[in-house]
């Protein structure tokens, strides 16, 4: 990799797009800067009273490997992923929507393991991702994450907001029974019409028809929402209005459901930094994704966490086959598969 003079770099790619890269050191703000370029990176309880981070350097590429990261063998020891740490969570969310406490909430298992070598070798591994597809990666000292996100939190021109509803999975050979199944079909409604809700108070809002979207392994439901904003609203605000998403998120939202969020994801050892938000504002134009479908490493151990929307009609051995799918997909990005 060439030499930037710091071992912090970050990147997105939108779609068919270029890479934006941006390389350290950074300087940390607690506010978005009125002008140039600045990535958003914060975690999921957003904890980080400084998640603004301006880059010594930016530069487009069509590839990594413009830029040093090059796929290479990956040799890696997989821990095993026992079912019983998920099965006592989703037992208990499940105790909590017969109380009438929640509607739903979203579980993570984090399937772990340990790299030969660095993890932030993962980075050249990764593949070049067309739309849907947001790419993005972050990697500072020995820890870091990447990945490929269909997931948008929002994008911001102005005041003109657009976003999405992504919720409900099935495998892409399932596509015909998907489309008609009332679970995966309820769990999106619930995902779309929060975010309907949580909108239009401050703006008016256009909402798309259901969709399915292609993901090549898998299939979601999704539906656009586009948003002309009633006035001008800050970056932060918008994101703390908006994440977590309905998707990723419990229901209702509140400060209590949100910290029994945090606590089953701390007891299934979901990496920090999973299903986040994370940004690149340039010129005044933002756009934010959910940091979702990727790898986090910390020295040579690697985690790919998987999170899956548990509502009533969930069925515990349905939800640990699309955690494991959705994983399988990430490993396909990775070259994992093999």
């Amino acid at each position: 990799m060439q030499d930037k003079g710091s071992n912090e770099i970050a990147f997105m790619k939108a779609g068919d797009g270029p890479y934006v890269v941006g390389f350290g050191p950074f300087k940390e703000f607690a506010t978005a800067p009125e002008s140039g370029t600045a990535f958003y990176c914060n975690d999921f309880t957003l904890s980080n009273s400084r998640p603004w981070r301006v880059p010594a350097e930016v530069i487009e590429v069509e590839s990594l490997d413009e830029i040093g990261f090059t796929a290479a063998p990956m040799e890696i020891v997989w821990d095993d992923l026992e079912p019983e740490g998920f099965a006592r969570v989703f037992a208990e969310i499940n105790e909590m929507i017969n109380r009438g406490m929640i509607e739903k909430s979203v579980p993570v298992a984090a399937e772990c393991g340990r790299v030969i070598g660095s993890g932030e070798a993962m980075i050249g591994n990764m593949s070049r991702l067309g739309a849907p597809f947001y790419s993005y990666g972050w990697s500072e000292g020995d820890h870091g994450f990447c990945g490929g996100t269909p997931e948008l939190l929002f994008e911001l021109d102005g005041r003109q907001l657009n976003t999405m509803a992504l919720a409900g999975t099935a495998k892409e050979d399932e596509r015909d029974v998907f489309a008609v199944d009332a679970k995966e079909i309820r769990e999106h409604e619930f995902v779309a019409q929060t975010l309907v809700a949580k909108l239009s108070d401050i703006g008016h809002v256009k909402r798309g028809d259901r969709s399915i979207m292609d993901l090549g392994q898998l299939v979601h439901f999704h539906t656009s929402i586009e948003v002309e904003l009633l006035a001008s609203r800050g970056i932060d605000d918008l994101i703390r209005r908006l994440h977590p998403t309905p998707a990723l998120g419990p229901l209702p939202r509140t400060a209590e459901t949100l910290e029994m969020l945090a606590e089953w994801r701390e007891r299934l050892s979901c990496p920090a930094h999973f299903g986040a938000p994370f940004g690149l504002l340039v010129d005044g134009v933002f756009r934010s994704v959910v940091a979702i479908r990727g790898v986090h490493w910390q020295g040579d151990q690697l985690a790919i966490p998987s999170g899956c929307g548990v509502i009533e009609a969930s069925r515990l051995v349905n939800e640990w086959r699309e955690l494991r799918l959705k994983r399988e997909a990430v490993k396909t990005i990775f070259g994992l598969m093999g």
